[in-house]
């Protein structure tokens, strides 16, 4: 994506309550001086918005793909609305693009299995909001080359260049980077934190917590 998209993504994050500033316990335990919830896109207007950035992200990536998956249980919206996004992108001419989700529990009737959706079959995209341990990508991989597909890549909505592990053993690469070398794919972000340190430095109304970012991506940062 532009600059200037990556930029919209952000100050709409910021506008929906998605993005906010401050202090925030994260779920590693580190206190943040932002905090992301791509939980609180909650509305059909804000997920169709949300849905047309990560369907931009991913045309303007180049990468090929044939479907998307999206990991139970926050994918299984991401991948439904963004598929709705890239049957009305200009870019892909009205094509047609299938999604698959999975259950958490198998089912045991019906047509069973722990797959929803189109059959996996070609190159396929996962879709998640952001990637912190690489669980669920690590998952996603498995059921898809189990069904015969390939994994292409891991569209986000956040990469928040962030190194994992306590204080005095950081690791050497984020969960991003990890996942892209342990599976030999690229992770494509709508947004990163670049995207947000380049707000705070054109903004004005939000330069009270350009030093706390700085401080944070300067201890913690890729």
């Amino acid at each position: 994506m532009s600059s200037r998209n990556r930029l919209d993504f952000v100050r709409f994050s910021l506008g929906q309550g998605v993005l906010k500033f401050g202090q925030f316990k994260v779920k590693s335990g580190r206190l943040s001086p932002y905090f992301f919830n791509a939980g609180l896109f909650d509305s059909g207007k804000s997920v169709g918005e949300l849905a047309q950035f990560y369907a931009q992200a991913l045309v303007d990536s180049g990468v090929e793909f044939d479907m998307l998956f999206g990991p139970a249980y926050k994918g299984i919206s991401l991948a439904t609305a963004t598929s709705i996004a890239l049957a009305n992108h200009p870019a892909l001419k009205g094509r047609d693009v299938p999604f698959a989700f999975n259950r958490k529990e198998a089912k045991d009737h019906g047509e069973g299995g722990v797959l929803v959706g189109a059959p996996l079959q070609g190159k396929v995209v996962i879709i998640d909001d952001v990637i912190t341990a690489g669980t669920s990508v690590r998952e996603s991989v498995d059921i898809i080359r189990k069904a015969g597909a390939t994994p292409a890549a891991v569209l986000i909505a956040l990469d928040r260049m962030e190194r994992a592990g306590p204080d005095d053993a950081l690791s050497a690469h984020s969960a991003v980077q990890d996942v892209s070398q342990t599976y030999g794919i690229p992770v494509v972000s709508i947004a990163s934190l670049n995207d947000i340190m380049q707000l705070l430095n054109e903004d004005p109304a939000f330069a009270e917590h350009k030093d706390a970012v700085v401080a944070y991506r300067a201890k913690y940062g890729v």
